[in-house]
């Protein structure tokens, strides 16, 4: 750096207008000044990225059959597919908005029903990820800080974990990045055109995961309102219009939907009151805020203590069942952030360099605030939304560091950084006592070495100097990198999925072998025990909740038993939900009680034969509580399957009279006994006087049982008593 300059990075010119670089001449080769080797590198990391996250990609199955239903449902109907139904029929839908199912059922109709068709469009999502991160690093800082951006995200074990994987997450983490990178560009010259794109980003994401999409909302607009090179009228005016794109971009779907008549739509899942309005502000609003989601399988009560959904606090995110996920790197981002941020401190108030670490900086701060004072439904790869707020803040921060490795505080901030990302990996490491027990020893003992190096590095040779950062990047990604690959070499299924392998004291599961399932495909309250995924389930804890006569498997009031393969067999008898035959067989299975919250139904051949007879005879050849145990059927036979109550089985629909007017006209086949939370066991379920429980029992009492290999079905064509 330059004396008269040192206030600004060595990376790029301090004058905003000569920010923006020229603009690359030929995909492959890049900018004109840049070394031969750029180029391909960036694209041959864009190539390792689809390749490792696409190897044993089919592993997962359906995944989060949830989801997987709807967009099977999708494929079939394009009504379907707009509403984000769960069923051809549409009965009902997920409870969130359909943008992230839409290219998932646009490759079904492609490629057929299949996992690859299902999971390969995240992966496509990571691939586009790493692009724009790449690209917004590159256009201010260098090369190098672009391709430790990308490292550092495609390493990340909740991004190899969601990124190959069908719920919501991974979509809004794009376009979360795009968001940013787009409002990086409006900085450069106060360019109208992309702070338009960045709303339309916005708005695109609250389709994805509605108000999740607003967490960085203040950071962009607050970003652009101080720091755009215009005057101040002008830049408050292009804000509003950004706002009014956002609205645009995110509104027209609502507008449909809440303008569209309620009787020949589906119901919106996850209301009460069938409105998505009230989904919107409510269960997935304010709820997830006060742990007050209605209809929910359990509250919330965080504070300190832990509540329903974990323990909250400024530390959550370092947490036995959520450090591993995403936390490596984050104490080196926080103090590289807080150093770009003094380096650039006297810098004009346009600069781009600390416009940069002001935005990728504080969309992290803010997600990391909001995620560990949350009450309501948490669950661990929620993460997946911090990976591209934390990567490019270490690669900017490194390269800018190195660049001023000639001033003292310069080299011992990179020496601190370094030592912080070594001893943070190493208790990480340390949570799985059996996980490559060595790793952790080379991540502190390298990791040391290497920041005694940054310390002196301005004293070393070429050749020294290239050994000590070689070493540090292997120490800093070596226990992600570690945790990335287990990811990568399982499968995951249900509800709720963790990256990395067990660690001790992290979240306790149904049957220890599966970390809990709630709403939507997340984790059930509760800590204790050993978080599982993949191999064999450790033995769970006692969960966090107050006795509600529990399910057995670890839910409020019990003790979670031992489970295995992710899937778990249950620790006790399940108590018998009302429609259920009592607890057994594996979760996710048919019979009984909890049959189905978690995972789909295993569905046999004699179950699936049984309900594909006569199956385009009736609208909805099955029903069955709760949208899992209703997902498992359709995904096997390929037929509507109406699932009562939604996700849990506690949302008031169909109502009785009207599944029994359903019933009368011959619309539906069979009642599938058991499966969801709908029974009233689970806190917010309603009780005895809970549509799914009435509809059950009438169910018991008028119609003939049936049982179909595993499984017990009700003939709703055939009274009881009759032959």
């Amino acid at each position: 750096m330059t004396a008269q300059l040192d206030h600004v990075p060595a990376c790029a010119p301090p004058d905003a207008s000569a920010a923006k670089p020229p603009l690359p001449r030929r995909l492959w080769r890049g900018r004109p000044e840049d070394p031969n080797w750029v180029r391909p590198a960036f694209l041959g990391a864009l190539l390792v990225i689809g390749a490792l996250y696409t190897w044993n990609l089919t592993a997962s199955g359906y995944a989060n059959s949830f989801y997987s239903a709807a967009v099977q449902a999708g494929s079939q109907s394009w009504k379907a597919m707009f509403f984000g139904s769960l069923d051809a029929a549409n009965a009902i839908t997920v409870d969130k908005p359909p943008a992230s199912l839409w290219p998932m059922a646009l490759s079904v109709r492609i490629f057929g029903l299949n996992s690859f068709a299902i999971l390969f469009p995240q992966v496509l999502m990571a691939v586009a990820t790493a692009g724009v991160l790449y690209a917004a690093v590159r256009r201010r800082f260098t090369a190098a800080a672009g391709l430790i951006t990308v490292a550092v995200f495609a390493l990340t074990p909740v991004a190899a974990l969601m990124f190959r994987f069908n719920n919501p997450d991974a979509a809004l983490a794009l376009l979360m990045a795009v968001a940013v990178y787009c409002t990086l560009r409006a900085l450069e010259q106060a360019r109208t055109r992309w702070l338009l794109w960045a709303g339309v980003a916005i708005g695109l994401a609250f389709l994805v995961k509605t108000l999740q999409a607003f967490l960085i909302l203040p950071v962009l607009a607050a970003a652009f309102a101080v720091l755009a090179p215009a005057p101040l009228r002008k830049r408050i005016g292009q804000v509003l219009l950004a706002g009014l794109a956002m609205v645009v971009a995110g509104g027209w779907w609502v507008a449909i939907v809440e303008l569209w008549p309620a009787s020949s739509r589906p119901y919106i899942g996850g209301s009460q009151n069938n409105s998505f309005l009230e989904l919107t502000f409510g269960y997935n609003g304010l709820g997830r805020i006060n742990g007050e989601e209605t209809g929910s399988v359990g509250g919330g009560g965080g504070g300190r203590g832990g509540g329903g959904w974990g323990e909250t606090g400024w530390d959550r995110m370092f947490g036995a069942n959520i450090g591993g996920q995403i936390s490596w790197l984050i104490p080196a981002a926080l103090i590289l952030l807080v150093a770009a941020l003094w380096l650039t401190r006297k810098a004009p108030r346009t600069d781009t360099a600390r416009a940069a670490f002001v935005l990728w900086g504080g969309s992290l701060l803010i997600t990391m605030v909001v995620f560990s004072y949350m009450q309501g439904i948490f669950h661990e790869y929620y993460t997946v939304a911090l990976a591209p707020y934390v990567a490019p803040l270490i690669g900017m921060g490194a390269v800018v560091l190195w660049e001023e490795r000639g001033r003292a505080w310069a080299s011992l901030t990179l020496a601190g950084a370094m030592t912080a990302t070594a001893v943070w990996g190493y208790v990480l490491l340390n949570r799985s006592a059996d996980y490559h027990p060595w790793a952790k020893w080379v991540v502190l003992i390298g990791g040391l070495t290497a920041a005694l190096g940054l310390v002196f590095v301005t004293r070393l040779g070429a050749g020294l100097t290239r050994a000590v950062l070689g070493l540090g990047l292997v120490a800093a990604l070596a226990g992600p990198t570690a945790y990335t690959l287990t990811t990568l070499g399982e499968g995951h299924s249900g509800s709720i999925v963790t990256a990395g392998p067990a660690v001790s004291g992290g979240r306790g599961g149904f049957g220890g072998g599966m970390p809990g399932g709630g709403p939507g495909g997340g984790a059930f309250p509760g800590q204790g025990g050993q978080n599982q995924q993949g191999g064999q389930g450790g033995q769970g804890g006692q969960m966090g909740m107050p006795p509600t006569g529990g399910f057995g498997g670890g839910f409020p009031g019990g003790q979670n038993g031992q489970g295995q393969n992710g899937n778990g067999q249950n620790g006790q008898a399940l108590p018998t939900a009302p429609g259920g035959t009592g607890g057994e067989g594996p979760m996710g299975g048919g019979r009984g009680g909890m049959g189905g919250l978690l995972n789909g139904a295993e569905v046999d051949d004699e179950a699936k034969k049984l309900l594909e007879t006569d199956a385009d005879r009736y609208t909805w050849p099955a029903a069955a509580i709760g949208a899992q145990n209703a997902a498992g059927y359709q995904l096997a036979t390929g037929e509507p399957v109406m699932a009562i109550g939604g996700f849990n089985g506690t949302d008031p629909s169909p109502t009785l009279a009207e599944f029994k007017k359903y019933v009368a006209e011959g619309k539906i086949h069979y009642f599938v006994s058991g499966g969801g939370a709908g029974g009233g066991a689970a806190p917010g379920g309603g009780g005895e006087s809970s549509t799914s429980s009435q509809i059950s029992a009438w169910v018991q009492a008028n119609f003939k049982k049936v049982t179909a290999g595993s499984a017990t079905f009700y003939d709703l064509t055939q009274e009881a008593g009759d032959s």
